[in-house]
């Protein structure tokens, strides 16, 4: 099944690559698509839990779903794996 989700603190390229490289890592999550002007992120699913493993894995990587609690330490975190996203980006 292939759905989309709206995610916070998504800024720029950076965040769309370490979002993607994360993501194709979860079980049952395939094809993943980040449009960073919308802060969609679109994907294929093969469980419910496939679903919950990538909400969780978003969380902790500082980009929960909209909706969801978006504390100071999400947005931190964001961070971080914005600058890892654009260090991966550029090897």
């Amino acid at each position: 099944m292939r759905t989309t989700v709206s995610i916070q603190n998504m800024k720029c390229d950076g965040c769309k690559n370490a979002v993607i490289i994360k993501l194709n890592k979860v079980e049952g999550i395939s094809n993943v698509e980040v449009d960073i002007t919308t802060s969609h992120v679109s994907f294929d699913y093969a469980t419910h839990n496939a679903m919950e493993g990538l909400r969780m894995e978003l969380a902790d990587m500082g980009y929960p779903i909209t909706g969801d609690p978006n504390t100071i330490v999400s947005r931190a975190k964001s961070y971080v794996n914005c600058a890892v996203g654009k260090i991966n980006n550029s090897k």
